[in-house]
């Protein structure tokens, strides 16, 4: 795992985009601070660039990195979920503008994954997470559904996880607002 980590670092640094597992289900990712490569997730999905896409970091103590500020809430949620938790928070900062809702809002998910939670670690910026599909087209719940089109597309397809066959599920989405407002977009 790790010889593929550093490859897959190579590739994000150099603004690629890559194929990868992640604690939900496959996903399509690169550097969410490099507007071209996000750009380039936009396209390969054939997706309107208004609709968000979240990022993946190893760590909640790197959310005050992306975020203006941090609800005390969104601590006890990260730290009480049992699964894969999305959390939009209001005012993003530091990442490509292209990556940033128009609403000034983004969507961290802190992984907890060995893999994502290691490639985010040591590539040290967040990473673009959305589902390998194109846009309107089903989520696939494993490698084996994702289309040929897409992994034609990317600069890097990872090998790790590739057999396995179950099935990976989308996370919760939470959005928070100030002063304790949040509202449940998906369970």
């Amino acid at each position: 795992m790790q010889e593929e980590i550093k490859k897959i670092i190579e590739v994000l640094r150099a603004g690629g985009v890559i194929l990868y597992p992640t604690d939900t289900v496959w996903g399509l990712g690169c550097d969410a601070t490099n507007e071209k490569a996000v750009k380039r997730v936009f396209d390969i999905k054939k997706r309107a660039d208004a609709k968000a896409m979240l990022v993946l970091i190893d760590n909640p103590s790197k959310l005050q990195s992306y975020v203006d500020e941090v609800p005390d809430m969104a601590w006890d949620l990260i730290e009480l979920s049992e699964k894969p938790l999305t959390i939009i928070y209001p005012t993003a900062k530091n990442l490509a503008s292209n990556l940033i809702a128009e609403d000034k809002t983004i969507g961290i998910r802190v992984t907890k994954e060995t893999f994502s939670k290691n490639l985010c670690a040591q590539f040290r910026k967040p990473i673009v997470s959305t589902s390998a599909n194109i846009s309107g087209s089903a989520t696939p719940v494993n490698f084996s559904q994702i289309a040929d089109e897409i992994k034609l597309a990317v600069d890097y397809v990872v090998s790790y996880r590739q057999d396995d066959l179950s099935k990976g599920l989308p996370s919760s989405i939470i959005k928070l607002g100030k002063g304790g407002v949040f509202q449940l977009i998906r369970e």
